[in-house]
């Protein structure tokens, strides 16, 4: 299984990303994006002391701010070849919009029926943050590549393609990872480019 460990190609797709989470809100959101899996994401075990609650303090950590803010010391450490803090910083990223998914799903569920217009707008909410969940797993994928580790990367990305659906860009630039390890042979048959440094852009 091959791995290839590109720093500036990171460092670029990173900065990439940060500013595609900042167009993120209900203002600029364009059309948001058909999961094949909506229940994907795991509901909250209170019993388990790691996971990050919302607080009442400003800048608290459960928010779309807050995974944010640790996609942008994510991309610090990479710069810094700091791979370790950077994989804590997006795997904690990771949990938090999958967590505010979680909890916009459950809202959407709950005004179904009784208030469309509340339903629609977190059912909206509820796919830009696992849109933001999978943006922050597929950093924390290519992160594990600049690892040398394809075995933890390579479940990332089959999670991803799952989400998305191999026919959106971020489902199809998965794809393409997998095929740079050798993890698959057959070339995407959804238009994805075999091209690797246009499929990082």
């Amino acid at each position: 299984m091959k791995s290839v460990a590109n720093v500036p190609l990171i460092r670029f797709t990173f900065l990439s990303v940060i500013a595609t989470l900042s167009l993120l809100s209900p203002v600029h959101a364009q059309q948001p994006p058909i999961f094949n899996s909506p229940n994907q994401a795991q509901p909250i075990d209170p019993n388990n002391p790691n996971n990050l609650r919302p607080t009442a303090q400003s800048g608290n950590l459960l928010s779309i701010d807050g995974g944010k803010r640790l996609m942008a010391e994510a991309g610090q450490a990479v710069n810094s070849q700091n791979y370790e803090v950077a994989a804590k910083k997006l795997q904690e990223a990771r949990q938090v919009f999958n967590q505010l998914s979680n909890f916009y799903q459950e809202l959407n569920s709950s005004f179904s029926g009784i208030d469309n217009r509340v339903a629609d707008s977190q059912r909206k909410m509820a796919l830009e943050t696992a849109q933001m969940r999978d943006e922050a797993t597929y950093q924390l994928a290519l992160v594990h590549r600049a690892q040398n580790k394809p075995e933890l990367a390579v479940p990332l990305l089959v999670q991803i393609i799952k989400s998305q659906n191999p026919t959106r860009p971020l489902g199809q630039k998965a794809y393409q990872q997998l095929q740079e390890l050798g993890f698959v042979n057959a070339p995407n048959p959804t238009g994805g480019n075999s091209n690797s440094s246009s499929s990082q852009k």
